[in-house]
């Protein structure tokens, strides 16, 4: 006779069928060891009945919560009705949000291809600068990713470049500009990044063969450690490009449609990019994608054959929901949300930096934080073990955090909670936080 069935034993069948089927696609590390049975709003649930509060808005994409009901109701309406197409034909709601985004958006951005994730949006973006422009060479920052495809993984420093063979020729990285560890400092030891911008680009020169194409960079380095280049400094980029004759691609997947408190973070530096690409946020979770440029730059790409011909180019499904995150963003003001919110976050994160002195810096716009983890203060010394520790801390207290870690960094925690969240939520995350490092620092003794 077998054996009951028990809720006991129905997970341990289900932790070994992923270790022995699914590929382990993250590096170093691994699945976190819970079950997700759903999620609503700002929270998770484990088939064990946890619930979790979700300060990562899933992989830094479900910036309207989980199973927002008007997402779930255009995703039923529309699956029922128009799914998906041959890639060379078109429906209104891809047509529709293409217009719509151009509204958003400055002069002269106005023409958009859409796609499924941040990765392929690059890839496409890349490929539409090379061939315009009639040169190869990317530029990027040495703390960025792009994604990992071939041209954009070859744009990515923060991971993944070891053990794969070569890059695409004529890649080339520039320093981040980090305020909090500046390489290049004044006589006050304060960030000089208009040294460090020029020397990089006399490195640039040094090793370019002449084909300049584009410098493709984040607006703020999420994955390289929640790092805002300064005022200033994007306008101080432009001319660099512009005096080479390259573009300017911003990648805009993580601080896209409000979450930094603009509807585009490019915006406070009063500089419109070449081409824009945008993703992760333009779904709310959903794989969507897209890339935007002017009239001028796709006309020339059309007339030299431009081709990025996919399976899922332009789908409609994913198009309406784009279209319905747009509606939400709009009649809900989630720009105004994410400036009100992210200062009730950073109030809350200046509080637990008073309390516990690991806190090195916080940093970061809107609803998109970062909080570096160190040792020392003074030394600005780092510890992958105590951010490690803080990160399970708050998963057992109920908070999904995580942690970047890069070598000459201290453990960074990218705080990324739904734009859709309330201020007892981000109150609740906080007080897990400041539990959790609390709780690390005795351990650690410090």
């Amino acid at each position: 006779m077998a054996a009951p069935t028990t809720e006991a034993s129905t997970t341990a069948r289900f932790w070994a069928d992923a270790d022995r089927h699914l590929v382990r696609y993250a590096g170093a590390g691994d699945f976190t060891r819970e079950i997700i049975d759903h999620a609503a709003g700002s929270y998770l649930y484990t088939e064990s009945g946890r619930r979790i509060l979700d300060f990562t808005s899933g992989q830094m994409s479900a910036i309207l919560g989980h199973s927002h009901p008007e997402i779930v109701e255009t995703v039923r309406r529309q699956v029922g009705s128009l799914d998906h197409l041959f890639s060379g034909m078109l429906s209104r709601p891809v047509v529709d949000l293409a217009r719509r985004l151009a509204e958003t958006l400055p002069a002269p951005l106005e023409k958009a291809l859409l796609l499924t994730t941040g990765a392929e949006s690059n890839e496409a973006a890349i490929r539409m600068a090379k061939l315009v422009t009639g040169k190869h060479e990317i530029v990027s920052f040495a703390r960025s990713w792009h994604g990992m495809t071939q041209a954009a993984a070859s744009a990515t420093y923060s991971a993944g470049r070891k053990g794969y063979g070569p890059a695409a020729p004529g890649n080339f990285a520039i320093p981040a500009p980090n305020a909090y560890r500046p390489d290049f400092a004044g006589s006050d030891g304060e960030l000089d990044w208009r040294r460090q911008l020029d020397f990089s680009f006399e490195m640039i020169d040094a090793q370019s063969v002449g084909s300049l194409a584009a410098c493709l960079v984040e607006p703020i380095l999420s994955s390289g450690g929640v790092i805002e280049p300064p005022p200033g400094y994007f306008a101080a980029l432009r001319e660099k490009c512009r005096e080479r004759g390259m573009l300017l691609i911003l990648d805009e997947a993580q601080t896209g449609l409000c979450r930094t408190g603009n509807w585009y973070a490019f915006e406070r530096d009063g500089v419109v990019p070449d081409i824009l690409t945008l993703s992760k946020t333009l779904g709310a979770g959903l794989p969507l994608a897209a890339v935007i440029t002017s009239a001028e730059i796709e006309e020339e790409a059309h007339e030299r054959g431009y081709l990025f011909f996919t399976t899922h180019v332009a789908d409609p499904l994913v198009a309406a929901v784009g279209n319905t995150v747009l509606d939400v963003l709009t009649r809900d003001r989630l720009d105004e949300r994410a400036t009100e919110l992210g200062a009730f976050l950073r109030r809350g994160l200046d509080s637990i930096a008073e309390r516990h002195t690991v806190v090195g810096d916080i940093r970061g716009r809107g609803l998109l934080a970062g909080l570096e983890l160190v040792v020392d203060r003074s030394t600005k010394q780092s510890s992958d073990e105590l951010g490690a520790m803080v990160t399970r801390r708050c998963l057992e207290l109920g908070l999904h955090m995580n942690i970047v870690q890069l070598p000459g960094m201290g453990g960074v925690f990218r705080i990324a909670p739904p734009l859709t969240a309330t201020e007892e939520e981000l109150s609740e995350g906080l007080a897990v936080l400041d539990e959790a490092i609390g709780d690390a620092c005795a351990r650690f003794g410090l």
